[in-house]
């Protein structure tokens, strides 16, 4: 396999892999910003 390969190889991974920890880190975010509303406000966590 050439070098071009390898490195769209690396590439896609490089992008899969920072999509998939956006948004993880995202939803943990999002939940967490929600108890914290709750918690400070007393807003429901559905809004």
């Amino acid at each position: 396999m050439n070098i071009g390969l390898y490195l769209v190889v690396f590439a896609g991974a490089a992008v899969g892999l920072l999509s998939s920890l956006y948004i993880v880190v995202s939803l943990v975010w999002t939940i967490a910003y929600k108890i914290y509303r709750k918690i400070k406000f007393g807003v429901s966590i559905y809004n």
